[in-house]
């Protein structure tokens, strides 16, 4: 008889299985149209997450309250949510018309809405990776509440801790509480979640706001009262899918408006006949690069132009910035707000109306048919192929759009190199399926040596979510046959809706080219350097500019 062989399984191989686990689980839950988070529905999601341990959620296993991955959630989610039983995902059902005031959160564009004391509504409009998202953060936050309860709830009858007693007290204050109330409050904060005094001084103010200062402590509270709660008064936290978002997603309904309103703008304009150029960027880089430095060159005399871009990039700059928009708006720049609902702003360039000689590209060759740039905000996940799939088909389903490229510039982790590094994939790999997509890309490592940049090249995999990756799963990644360089969450599903536009229904050319680029946010192999390390600051804004500008020479001819 054969023997049989144990067969282990690596931790890169558990963490994939985890994934996948979340995923399935994700789409039952939202399906069924509710469920409770720490109930039996809510268990398989709590393990999973626990089993992979993301990196971005640093100590989510252990007893002690994870603080940083806490931030991390925290301004991802509408102010106010740690204080709602009840959340509710919503698609876009007109709260916008109504008197409740949207709630944005600082790191996710999306407009939530609070009902009541006991309710959240969060928008759902960009997709399954916006549902992703959401219940990933919510589930951290969950485990993390029962944790604080854990540490607090002495007996099932509701005696507390003195420490949450003092809690309590320090949260029930109106005012602003002084320098020696703060620290007593810290204090016993600290016993709670199990951590340091020092380690809870040094995140306090980054959850604070001049609106709120002390709301870690309210962040802290609020988590663990509705936790206790859950035990004592059984008031389970609820989390609910409206019919009408169960009914529209997949749909494509806000891809579809979105795409309709630029092609509406096109043809008022008589661009429609045009080569189009579609560049996937932020609303700055641009037309920052093609208008500002001839704009401001006397403001910023003898002043390199990437200086000039990174006084653009400080938050205090609206008044220069208001002068390059103001000069683009009157050469040939349309600005588009979105009003579809994908968060998506628009900005379409007729290069017929700029004078080149007044820019920063005077050798652009255009040729007789002069293009038209259309330049889009980043889309999120999913929301990728969404929103390019309707771009790219024809208008009123006869006029064909002559899309000559698609540019794609976007902002993604790194597994070999730092923050602010770049990026040039030749593949993109879609975690969790067999879709894997190799393209030419019109972009080459070469094209950016000598810029004091580390430039890097190879495949790329396209992820679920930020928080659904570990160490060991990002290890196999880059150290085997795959070779991966870096991570993001939009590249392959651009590359589905651009290969089945062009190759199979063939409403874009043949021959259309595409370009991909990327700059380095951190580099989640390093401790500490995961996507919650803060943000790039000034890093960020030579490669950002550097590849901006590569694509825009490229479709101008500048040799």
């Amino acid at each position: 008889m054969k023997e049989t062989k144990n067969i282990s399984r690596s931790r890169a191989q558990e963490s994939s299985a985890a994934i996948e686990k979340m995923y399935i689980t994700m789409r039952h839950l939202f399906n069924r149209g509710f469920y409770k988070p720490m109930g039996v529905s809510g268990d398989t999601l709590r393990e999973a997450l626990l089993a992979l341990s993301p990196e971005i959620y640093g100590n989510i296993a252990d007893e002690k309250v994870e603080l940083n991955g806490l931030l991390y959630v925290i301004e991802r989610l509408p102010v106010g949510i740690e204080e709602c039983r009840f959340i509710n995902l919503t698609s876009e059902e007109g709260y916008s018309k109504s008197h409740f005031q949207a709630i944005v959160p600082p790191k996710r564009r999306r407009n939530c809405y609070r009902i009541d004391e006991e309710q959240m509504n969060v928008e759902i409009t960009r997709g399954r990776s916006d549902i992703y998202d959401i219940l990933t953060h919510l589930t951290f936050i969950f485990i993390e509440s029962h944790k604080i309860r854990n540490r607090v709830l002495l007996d099932d009858a509701g005696e507390v801790s003195r420490d949450w007693f003092k809690l309590e007290q320090a949260v029930s204050q109106k005012k602003k509480l002084t320098q020696i109330e703060k620290e007593k409050a810290i204090s016993h904060a600290a016993n709670i979640l199990g951590r340091t005094f020092e380690e809870v001084l040094d995140i306090y103010d980054a959850f604070g706001s001049t609106a709120a200062p002390d709301r870690f402590l309210h962040v802290i509270f609020w988590l663990g009262k509705l936790a206790i709660e859950e035990i004592v008064d059984d008031n389970k936290r609820t989390i609910t899918f409206s019919p009408i978002l169960r009914e529209r997603l997949g749909h494509h309904i806000h891809g579809e408006i979105w795409a309709t309103n630029i092609k509406e703008v096109l043809k008022e304009n008589q661009l429609l006949d045009r080569p189009i150029h579609v560049i996937s960027a932020n609303m700055h880089s641009v037309m920052n690069s093609i208008f500002a430095t001839e704009v401001l060159k006397t403001k910023f005399k003898g002043k390199s132009d990437f200086f000039i871009y990174e006084e653009l990039s400080k938050s205090g700059a609206n008044e220069v910035r208001n002068q390059v928009e103001e000069v683009a708006l009157k050469h040939g720049m349309i600005s588009l707000p979105d009003t579809s609902g994908t968060n998506i702003d628009v900005q379409i360039f007729d290069t017929a109306k700029i004078d080149w000689s007044k820019t920063s590209f005077p050798k652009a060759n255009s040729g007789d048919k002069k293009p038209v740039l259309i330049v889009m905000d980043y889309a999120f996940g999913e929301q990728a192929y969404e929103t390019i799939d309707e771009l790219l088909k024809p208008y009123k389903k006869a006029t064909l759009l002559n899309v000559e490229s698609v540019s794609i510039m976007g902002k993604a982790g790194i597994l070999e190199g730092g923050k602010g590094d770049i990026m040039i994939p030749n593949a993109h790999i879609n975690e969790g399926t067999a879709d894997n997509y190799f393209f030419e890309n019109e972009l080459t490592a070469d094209m950016f040596e000598g810029n004091d940049i580390a430039v890097f090249a190879g495949p790329m995999v396209t992820v679920l979510g930020t928080s659904l990756q570990n160490r060991d799963l990002l290890k196999f990644f880059h150290e085997s046959t795959w070779g991966v360089i870096g991570l993001e969450m939009e590249g392959s599903y651009y590359q589905k809706a651009i290969q089945s536009a062009s190759k199979i229904r063939k409403s874009v050319p043949h021959d259309i080219k595409v370009r991909y680029a990327y700059y380095a946010s951190d580099n989640p192999l390093e401790t500490g350097s995961t996507l919650a390390s803060g943000g790039l600051g000034t890093t960020g804004v030579k490669p950002t500019y550097l590849i901006t500008i590569k694509i825009l020479e490229q479709i101008f001819n500048v040799k």
